[in-house]
């Protein structure tokens, strides 16, 4: 599977916003849980999880749409585009991959909360989730998503 050339640079739509990533993603998901299915206006939303420190906002400024609580979903506040996720309980930022200048090498690895997924579809992850991953699965998870991100 490709990896993202880094540094690798994305924005929004109108591309008021900018960001810049500088390390892999830790691994890459479709997410199909409703709230997920409402806030893109799609089957599901892409993910890859970036570490925080190779993560940077690098011009623009984002405000907080979606849910307004423990997750903070970060959007373009002119065009609206959602474009990242933080949490304090996740170590990583959930970027939107299609905000990337070349998400071509995007491919999810997992697809979580299938249990609210729309019926026809479907996603070519490797590793599926009724809801999210355990916990005590992650390490491997990272893992098996670094042997997959290489071959």
């Amino acid at each position: 599977m490709p990896t993202p050339k880094l540094p690798a640079e994305g924005g929004c739509r109108c591309n008021r916003v900018r960001f810049r990533i500088t390390a892999p993603p830790l691994f890459t998901a479709a997410c199909h849980c409703t709230g997920c299915q409402k806030m893109s206006s799609s089957a599901f939303s892409l993910t890859a999880a970036v570490p925080p420190e190779g993560f940077e906002v690098i011009a623009g400024e984002t405000v907080i749409g979606g849910m307004h609580g423990e997750l903070q979903h970060h959007f373009c506040a002119w065009c609206m585009s959602w474009m990242f996720t933080r949490a304090e309980m996740m170590p990583f930022v959930n970027v939107r991959p299609t905000m990337l200048d070349d998400p071509s090498w995007f491919v999810p690895f997992i697809e979580t909360v299938t249990k609210e997924k729309l019926p026809w579809a479907t996603t070519p992850a490797v590793r599926s989730y009724e809801s999210f991953p355990p916990m005590e699965e992650f390490g491997d998870l990272l893992a098996a998503y670094r042997s997959f991100a290489a071959s």
